[in-house]
């Protein structure tokens, strides 16, 4: 079969022509640069930027909104010290009160203190019998609140000690550091609690190293060590002493509610026994 000669050379020279290769034609057409790694290392770059710009730009405005806070609390604070030191003046009267009608029952200091199941774990016998002395208590705070506090144990005479109040002052500065200052005890003859004599036991002399008087605690002015008597007495014993004092004591009501209970349980078991 005879073809066009014109047919024939177009395909002769068509397949004188080199093969295509298709990878070589995209990179020609692509300017020979479209590396699929290289392009995904530059996104990967761009949008680890992005991400860094939006934490930090996050970051800012949470430090603005904290500051806010801070400002905020800071007025709390403020308001909280203003609502603290009227009610302090307002309860002030009702504390000298109780405490005329305190003085009126016979060791209700010396029982609040010795029924606190904390202090009553830190005094020994010869305690005991001293602060049944005590006949007044109480805690002054200072006018700004925050700088300090007072306690004072008041004491009739007695034959232990020549004072007749008992103090320690607590006192903080704007620095935050603390001074504790407690009353010197001026102890009669032989009857410093706080400095036990050598005693005889079994033929030898045993002595205390430490001595475990709750007077101690006038002398121990560390403020860098915790405080709990202080705590006790200023945060549970001086704001309701009656639930430490009234332990253990029923109430009338309570007593009335048992007997009503008691005739009940009666009434019903004659009832029975009138059926049976």
């Amino acid at each position: 079969v005879h073809l066009p000669r014109g047919l024939r050379e177009g395909e002769m020279a068509e397949a004188g022509r080199p093969a295509k290769n298709p990878k070589l034609d995209r990179e020609e057409e692509g300017g020979g640069d479209n590396n699929p790694k290289v392009d995904g290392e530059k996104e990967y770059g761009t949008n680890h930027r992005e991400a860094d710009e939006q934490a930090q730009a996050a970051l800012e405005k949470i430090v603005s909104i904290q500051h806010e806070i801070d400002k905020l609390n800071e007025q709390a604070s403020e308001e909280i010290l203003h609502v603290e030191q009227k009610y302090n003046h307002l309860r002030k009267p009702h504390y000298l009160n109780r405490a005329q009608l305190a003085e009126q029952i016979p060791e209700f200091w010396y029982t609040t203190l010795s029924n606190h199941p904390a202090i009553s774990e830190i005094l020994n016998g010869d305690d005991e019998q001293a602060l049944q002395y005590m006949d007044g208590l109480s805690v002054d705070e200072f006018e700004d609140v925050k700088s300090g506090f007072k306690i004072n144990l008041y004491f009739r005479p007695n034959p232990y000690f020549e004072n007749t109040v008992l103090s320690k002052e607590y006192v903080l500065d704007g620095s935050g550091n603390s001074t504790i200052t407690g009353t010197e005890i001026k102890w009669k003859p032989d009857k410093d609690l706080t400095n036990r004599a050598p005693v005889e036991f079994k033929g030898r002399k045993r002595t205390m190293e430490e001595p475990t008087s709750v007077f101690c605690w006038f002398s121990d002015c560390n403020p860098n060590e915790p405080d709990e008597l202080a705590e006790y007495i200023k945060d549970e014993i001086w704001p309701n002493p009656l639930q430490y004092f009234l332990q253990g004591e029923v109430s009338v009501d309570e007593g009335e509610e048992e007997d009503e209970e008691e005739e009940d349980e009666e009434e019903e078991d004659e009832e029975e026994d009138e059926e049976e």
